[in-house]
């Protein structure tokens, strides 16, 4: 009999105004108890409509009901046959949006938590040890991947149990992409990112860093080199501006800088030898999770003024829920319906300000968002003395300047079917290199479907 409770197990985490000062993960999962009292909400319904809101297709009503059978052994077998990174997804794959919106559970009440669910199985496997993964038998054929993000990390996975020898090649000193530099360690703790990177590692998959596709190799070399295919999953690291005056006033950061500087560099450790500005009043200008992430950090900087600064309302923010909750939770001040003109600087060329206009929502936009209309003699001035700016951004273009016949859309990203193919033979490209910034779970996704694609390829030659 499933249990009808009308609501989610909580989830336990930190408090608020405890965890605003430290960098250790907020959300504490679930114990065995809490996670089998879940999974029995699951109705396992016949048409499985929470499948289809998976971009990897997980058989989350199979896992679930293992869960609720105690057998998490069982649960992480079914998790691992369509998912090489579960504790990441579980932990910053926007569910809400995706499988728990279909949940025949939450049209009535709260959807089953399938998130947390599926962080517990990952995390008691983890946690339990076990054998590392064996490698597949070889078939002999060579793949190369560009980019160790969630993208190419996930498409090697599953090139590698076919027999594949793939080798990823990272521009980085450290593999993960933007789950180690740009998601925060209280979001998403590294030793996890290093623990399914392991478990890929173990399947014969080689990863070598400081490898900057484009500088010290090329795509073309790289085919010399016996590759049959390659697959670039190389992100979208290239930020973008405002082009307003005061952008190039020291106190100015751009997310990516300061996130980077925080996650992967560890400028938040007392003895960093690569220390960020800890400023007092810090405007975060953006919407997004990676303004939530940045507005977080400086928080724990400890700033003693953090406001999000977003040209929309709070109702049109496109970062997950959850976050703009334990955003505001923490302390983060929200100035919607406002946007930046200028960044005022003093003599010696640092930030102390900067002026402001406040907007009304107008008719919707090709977004489907109602359009900011500027409030006429709206102006006004905010003293801060830093701005982290968060609206976006586009492809690194080294890899399609240095390779012939890999083209791109106006915007940077390259031009890809369906299935990751681009326009040069051979070459698959998928997640923020195709689409811009998205989310990690649909780079996953392109990751798998180019992943199979190239595995047709190979084998029809």
């Amino acid at each position: 009999m499933p249990n009808m409770d009308p609501k989610k197990c909580p989830m336990p985490s930190q408090e608020a105004d405890v965890r605003n000062k430290n960098f250790n993960e907020v959300a504490l999962g679930y114990t065995k108890e809490m996670a089998v009292t879940e999974a029995q909400r699951c109705l396992n319904c016949k048409n499985k409509p929470c499948v289809a809101g998976c971009p990897v297709a997980i058989d989350i009503p199979g896992f679930v009901g293992k869960v609720a059978e105690e057998d998490f052994e069982g649960a992480f077998e079914v998790l691992s046959r369509q998912t090489s990174l579960p504790a990441v997804c579980g932990r910053v794959c926007p569910q809400e949006s995706q499988c728990e919106m279909l949940c025949v559970r939450g049209i009535k009440h709260e959807p089953v938590g399938i998130g947390r669910l599926e962080r517990f199985v990952a995390d008691w496997k983890m946690e339990s040890g076990g054998e590392l993964p064996a490698v597949p038998p070889s078939n002999g054929r060579k793949v190369a991947v560009i980019g160790a993000g969630p993208a190419g990390l996930t498409a090697a996975g599953d090139l590698a149990k076919k027999g594949y020898k793939v080798t990823i090649f990272e521009a980085l000193h450290k593999a993960g992409g933007v789950l180690v530099y740009g998601i925060p360690e209280f979001r998403l703790p590294k030793a996890i990112v290093q623990k399914e990177i392991d478990n890929l590692k173990a399947l014969g998959v080689d990863v070598e860093t400081n490898m900057v596709i484009g500088k010290v190799l090329t795509i073309d070399e790289l085919f010399e080199m016996g590759y049959e295919a390659i697959f670039v999953g190389s992100g979208a690291g290239l930020p973008k501006f405002m082009n307003i005056p005061g952008e190039s006033l020291n106190g100015v950061f751009s997310a990516n800088e300061f996130l980077t500087r925080i996650n992967l560099m560890g400028a938040w450790q007392e003895n960093s030898r690569t220390p960020v500005m800890k400023a007092r009043r810090v405007a975060v200008v953006g919407g997004g999770n990676v303004a939530m992430d940045a507005a977080r950090c400086a928080k724990r900087l400890g700033a003693e003024e953090v406001t999000i600064v977003y040209r929309r309302g709070m109702e049109e923010l496109p970062a997950r829920a959850e976050e703009v909750e334990h955003a505001e939770e923490e302390g983060i001040i929200f100035k919607t319906l406002t946007a930046p003109t200028e960044v005022l600087g003093d003599e010696s060329g640092k930030v102390i300000g900067m002026t402001c206009v406040k907007f009304e929502l107008g008719e919707p936009d090709d977004s489907g968002r109602r359009r900011p209309v500027q409030v006429p003699g709206s102006e006004f001035t905010m003293d801060i003395d830093a701005m982290i700016m968060s609206i976006g951004t586009s492809p690194n273009p080294l890899i399609r300047s240095t390779t012939p016949g890999l083209e791109a859309q106006k915007w940077g990203g390259l031009i890809a079917d369906d299935a990751g193919k681009t326009t040069r033979d051979g070459v698959w490209a998928g997640g923020d290199a195709v689409t811009g910034a998205a989310t990690v779970i649909l780079a996953m996704g392109a990751g798998k479907e180019a992943a199979a694609a190239i595995d047709e390829y190979i084998q029809a030659k």
